[in-house]
This record gives C-alpha cells, structure tokens and sequence, in this order.
C-alpha cells in the first residue's frame, strides 16, 4: 500500500470502544485503555498547563506531514489561538508540545519511536514522564529527519521536583504524579 493509501485506511478505521489506534510509520497499533497511575499522571500534567492560554487535548490524532503517521499523544499542548475549528487531526505545525505517559507496554514505542516522529516532524517539546521510572524527560530542539531525527536537548526530572518547560514558560509540580508499585 502507498502512504495515502494507508492514510486513508487509518482514517476509516473502525477501532472498538476502550482501544487506541494509532498510526505509526506505516504500522497500526492498537492498545488498550490505560490504567488509573496513567490517567491520574496525565490529568495532573494536564493541571500544570495553564488552561489560559493553552489547550490541552487529550488522545487527539496529530497529523504528522513529514511521516505516514497518526499518533494520538496522551496531551496534545497548543495555543489557544493555534487551535483549528474542527477536524479529526491537530496539525503537527500548530503542537508546542506532546505528552506520553510511559507503560511498560509503550516504552519502546514512546522512547524511540515517537521521539523520531515528534523530532522529526518539528514538535518543539517532547515530554515524556515514566511512572515506573519516577521520572521526567524533557525533549527540545528538534532535529533531523525521518528514523534519525532526534532531540538536540534532553532534561530529566525525578518525581517531586518541579519540572521546568521553557517553551511555554511554566513549571509543572510533580509531586502527584503516581508511580508503577512492584507487582
């Protein structure tokens, strides 16, 4: 199949209630609903964007122009002004930054794969927080293209210190972000 074609595929898809679909490098990939450490960590980084001037969209598909992509972020972070009036995508040149809340099933995918789509594709801040690691990684200046696209910039954070986004001028509080217990 040729990118458009799997494209326009994607976008008929008929994806059953409490999966997540997405599109990545040509690939589908589905996965299941998160779990309450992931949900509860997203909504408190969700709490530390300022709602003001921003939106924060969650599992909104990003259109990624550079890559046969979709990828549904757990935040999509834009400014207000930034957002389309309608749509099923978000286009990539509008995102200030995307979220992923790691799990053990998505680590690869969120720690290499996405950081080359999101790198790639322009996104200026790529954070992704790991509650089985305790902790933050902050991602900025991207660039390169396609699987060699990286971030020129990386800052990690543990839980419980404030994590600083320069990009959009905040800082977040991490001290309710919740981590994976040992089973």
């Amino acid at each position: 199949m040729k990118d458009r074609q799997v494209i326009d595929f994607f976008g008929t898809l008929d994806v059953p209630e409490g999966i997540r679909a997405e599109l990545l490098r040509g690939d589908i990939v589905m996965t299941r609903s998160p779990d309450l450490v992931h949900n509860c960590t997203v909504a408190e980084v969700q709490d530390g964007v300022p709602h003001s001037r921003w939106h924060r969209l969650q599992r909104q598909y990003v259109e990624m122009h550079r890559e046969t992509s979709e990828p549904v972020p757990d935040i999509v972070v834009l400014e207000r002004s930034a957002c389309p009036d309608s749509g099923r995508l978000v286009p990539v040149e509008a995102v200030t930054m995307l979220v992923e809340v790691v799990s053990r099933a998505s680590a690869h995918r969120d720690y290499v794969t996405k950081r080359s789509i999101y790198a790639g594709s322009g996104v200026p801040v790529y954070l992704i927080v790991d509650p089985e690691a305790a902790a933050c990684l902050v991602l900025t200046e991207p660039y390169g293209s396609g699987e060699c696209a990286d971030y020129r910039c990386q800052r990690s954070w543990r839980n419980g210190e404030t994590l600083h986004l320069p990009v959009l001028n905040i800082a977040v509080d991490t001290r309710g972000f919740r981590t994976v217990l040992e089973p």
